[in-house]
């Protein structure tokens, strides 16, 4: 009978202390916990503009199969509100800007409503992004462990399975003319700088820390840390916002490439085919060395 009633007591206890969202890692480390995948919330955000729905369904499909709790922004720059008849699941909130804000002012509406619901991590997903179900709970379960990260990309790799080189150096002026203006036979000249610059000195199959410039097309953040920086640049519309909120990021926390976890991305390149888009990366790399100083 005192058996039953302790190992009731003991019973009891263990479940207000994991309702509170908290149990220890089982990996040796003293005082270190992690919060509860089902306690805790996740936000996420796309921003579409006038999007393909068969390619953006699949990242909202990738973005759901989590099975903790989640919460997807749809932020839509789109004139109209094509996209909202594929929305049809109660953890996507819709917002409709109606004009093109750009990628990283309407990201940074979505940041603050994640601020509001007071989630603990904020993904930015790109629309042509898709990836399996369980690579979200890897990311949240090595971030967890991981505290000291409040940046983290993971392992992004083409439709065919080949890795996209995006954990990148701080960008050079020579390394963004190279890249977006020289023919390839020019650009094999200069192969090691190229290399050098997308950390293909490192193995792409271990963690890379410190990382200054990860690429905007998925980016895990820690919600406080996002927040305390005031999210995107709002002057950037579109390219190089993400290389300066990842250089920023670093002035107050540490980032993180993590191969553990594996997303495709599509990777249209499009400020390669249209003037306009290309217009916009040459703006925004203009506003990059403003405010962060010219690199030859």
């Amino acid at each position: 009978m005192f058996k039953f009633a302790a190992d009731q007591l003991i019973l009891g206890f263990f479940r207000i202390y994991t309702l509170s969202g908290y149990h220890p890692i089982i990996d040796g480390r003293k005082g270190t916990y992690v919060q509860d995948f089902e306690i805790m919330l996740i936000t996420a955000a796309i921003v579409t503009y006038r999007n393909d729905l068969s390619v953006l369904s699949k990242a909202i499909e990738s973005v759901l199969t989590y099975e903790g709790d989640i919460r997807l922004y749809i932020i839509d720059n789109s004139p109209d509100k094509k996209i909202k008849t594929i929305l049809d699941d109660p953890r996507i909130e819709y917002v409709h800007i109606g004009e093109n804000l750009g990628f990283g002012k309407a990201h940074n509406v979505a940041i603050r409503l994640a601020e509001q619901s007071k989630s603990t991590y904020h993904i930015v997903v790109n629309p042509d992004i898709y990836f399996d179900a369980g690579e979200l709970e890897k990311m949240v379960d090595f971030l967890n462990r991981n505290p000291k990260y409040g940046l983290m990309m993971p392992r992004i790799i083409y439709p065919d399975g080949s890795n996209q080189y995006l954990c990148k150096r701080p960008p050079s002026l020579s390394v963004l003319v190279l890249r977006r203006f020289m023919p390839g036979f020019i650009r094999k000249m200069f192969q090691k700088k190229l290399d050098y610059f997308e950390y293909r000195d490192h193995s792409y199959n271990g963690l890379i820390e410190d990382v200054p410039y990860l690429s905007g097309c998925f980016m895990f953040f820690r919600t406080d840390i996002l927040v305390s920086l005031g999210g995107f640049e709002e002057r950037i519309f579109m390219y190089m916002e993400d290389a300066d909120i990842t250089f920023r990021t670093l002035k107050i926390s540490k980032t993180v490439y993590f191969p553990g976890a594996t997303v495709t991305h599509m990777f249209a390149k499009g400020s390669y085919k249209n003037f306009k888009l290309m217009y916009y990366n040459i703006e925004g790399a203009v506003i990059y060395f403003q405010k962060w100083g010219l690199n030859w």
